[in-house]
């Protein structure tokens, strides 16, 4: 949570100095919910995720210096700089898919889901997606397929009550997303996506239970976004004060008074984890706007299966 927190605060920053230039859908508030699952996944797991992603890919391992040469555009990215800030893939650390279509992260998570019941290899998959998604017809034909054939994959539904500028319920027939699993004869859960115990744990059951080959799950995760929509969103849509009542349920000081409270950790502790990835942080956006942009060769590059020579 560290990690991803501080992360989204530094792009933040980079981005207003002109250092860095492209949209940026920030997720700050939403860190316990990849820290948490992604805690107990295999590095063999994988996981399809979507542009307001990037703390899932960081928290299934993604390399941070890579990330950011990619999120900059430079030879050095996951993607040799091709992919942005919206098509982020890391396969090696089971990051396969970023999206910057709503709701297509869930029929690419069936697909690696079905690949893996074949192979038999016990893995699971996980797809991130936020409310908005719900009601994409990919929603559905997912957790159809994935509930008739029993994959093992986990439908995670970040729901931070907006889609794009749009309340929940001006746009959903449900009270809760984690209802619509009845109808596909999966368990559906709803839990405080803020909590990253409770996080943990309710996500530990999907996981053993997709590993026990007794099929999907549809976890509502709820929580808020601190920020718009995309960065540089004036949140003119949000209701006077709304931002205000929410940060005081911030997971992050919040899990910090949690493990002090109960013993977990010191604050000496909890800083020098905070100094270790602030560093890391420091030296991947180092790294990053000192490598080089692609040549232009790499426009014919892993295009086709034969290299094309111009």
């Amino acid at each position: 949570m560290s990690l991803l927190m501080q992360n989204d605060e530094r792009m933040r920053s980079v981005i207003k100095t002109g250092r860095l230039m492209m949209p940026y859908y920030a997720y700050r508030g939403q860190e316990a919910i990849p820290a948490a699952i992604c805690a107990l996944l295999r590095d063999s797991d994988t996981i399809s995720t979507i542009y307001r992603g990037v703390h899932d890919m960081l928290a299934k391992g993604c390399p941070v210096d890579q990330l950011w040469a990619e999120l900059a555009g430079r030879v050095t990215g996951t993607c040799k700089g091709k992919g942005g800030p919206m098509h982020i893939t890391h396969p090696a650390s089971g990051m396969m898919v970023t999206t910057g279509i709503v709701g297509s992260s869930m029929p690419i998570a069936t697909g690696l889901a079905w690949a893996n019941k074949l192979r038999g290899n016990g893995d699971v998959t996980v797809a991130f997606f936020g409310d908005g998604a719900n009601n994409i017809g990919a929603f559905h034909e997912s957790l159809n397929l994935a509930s008739i054939w029993k994959l093992p994959v986990i439908f995670v539904c970040s729901n931070n009550l907006y889609g794009e500028h749009t309340k929940y319920e001006h746009t959903t027939a449900v009270d809760e997303i984690a209802q619509r699993g009845a109808a596909y004869r999966m368990p559906g859960v709803r839990v405080n996506g803020n909590d990253p115990v409770e996080m943990y744990n309710v996500a530990q059951e999907a996981i053993d239970r997709a590993r026990a080959g007794e099929g999907p799950s549809l976890i509502e995760a709820m929580t808020f976004r601190f920020h718009g929509h995309v960065f540089g969103d004036a949140d003119s849509y949000m209701d006077p004060g709304e931002k205000e009542a929410r940060a005081a349920d911030d997971p992050w000081p919040n899990y910090i008074k949690f493990l002090i409270d109960n013993g977990h950790a010191t604050q000496a502790e909890l800083d020098e984890i905070d100094a270790g990835h602030g560093a890391t942080i420091d030296n991947a956006i180092e790294f990053a706007l000192d490598s080089a942009w692609p040549d232009t060769a790499e426009i014919y590059r892993d295009v086709y299966a034969e290299e094309v020579v111009e």
